[in-house]
């Protein structure tokens, strides 16, 4: 395994199609705590086909059916080396979803990806990789575009640069306007993993302890998702429709039954936000940034 430096500027995914309907929409959401109220007419829009809406951070987990699916090799111009990070020693650093078009209930899509961005922290001390995938539609129309940078601890020392990479949003220093808490499920992370990412760190507490957690850990994009949740409550009135953007950087590992408090600042159509538990006194989420239509 080896990232070669700057070939894997020109590494591309074949473009791949998948579709999703309203079962995985409706999936999402109960995944994400919406719905837990049968009464709450609100909510149930998210979660029933009557009328049903899409949160629009779905998009994290709508393409499921490609994860782990065997498929061509990166694409790479001639004379190019193909690199391959240790997927062994990988952590999910931030992610945003940009949506050109507010998401649909069902439908077909085609997906390719590519990397944007390659930074080399030093021998011993990982690197950021950053990758691009973009939906387009049937009419060839851009949907959404989703970037999300890992991680890698095991692949330092590649040549690489070492600074230029994004800066993350600074939230205000002002105290937030809102703060909001929602309280996870303690089978929360067992239900969140039938949206595709099947990890065992999130479902099995033996191989909690061997990565050393004393018990499995929620899915980071399932607290970006209550991230998401949070904003729709307070900000838009549950108008999926106003969300252009959501991105946030992963700072800390949320338990199933932890409490979540999100703070949102509000600055126009920029929604800055953070999330914690109050109870472990440890932020969980950095960074925020909701940009509206």
């Amino acid at each position: 395994m080896a990232i070669f430096y700057p070939d894997i500027l020109q590494q591309r995914t074949a473009p791949r199609t998948f579709s999703f309907g309203d079962k995985d929409v409706m999936l999402y959401a109960l995944g994400i705590g919406l719905g837990q109220d049968p009464m709450n007419e609100t909510e149930l829009a998210f979660v029933y086909e009557k009328g049903l809406k899409v949160v629009p951070t779905a998009a994290t987990v709508l393409a499921a059916a490609l994860r782990g699916a065997t498929g061509p090799a990166p694409e790479m111009p001639p004379g190019h080396r193909p690199s391959q990070i240790n997927f062994l020693m990988v952590v999910h650093g931030e992610q945003k979803v940009e949506l050109h078009k507010p998401l649909p209930t069902s439908g077909t899509f085609t997906a390719e990806g590519r990397t944007v961005g390659a930074y080399d922290k030093g021998e011993g001390k990982g690197a950021v990789i950053i990758n691009e995938t973009v939906w387009t539609d049937e009419k060839g129309e851009k949907v959404a575009t989703l970037t999300g940078s890992t991680f890698a601890r095991g692949d330092g020392g590649f040549g690489g640069p070492s600074e230029g990479a994004p800066e993350p949003h600074a939230v205000p220093t002002r105290a937030p306007d809102i703060s909001v808490d929602f309280a996870t499920r303690e089978d929360q992370a067992l239900l969140y993993r039938l949206n595709g990412d099947r990890n065992p760190l999130h479902s099995d507490p033996g191989v909690a302890k061997k990565a050393g957690f004393d018990r499995p850990i929620l899915h980071g994009l399932c607290t970006y998702g209550i991230t998401c949740r949070a904003i729709l409550q307070e900000v838009t009135g549950f108008d999926a429709d106003q969300i252009y953007s959501h991105q946030a950087r992963f700072s800390s590992p949320v338990f199933p039954g932890d409490v979540i408090t999100v703070d949102i600042w509000k600055d126009g159509k920029n929604i800055s936000f953070e999330a914690r538990v109050k109870a472990r006194n440890v932020t969980v989420i950095r960074n925020g940034l909701t940009v509206l239509r």
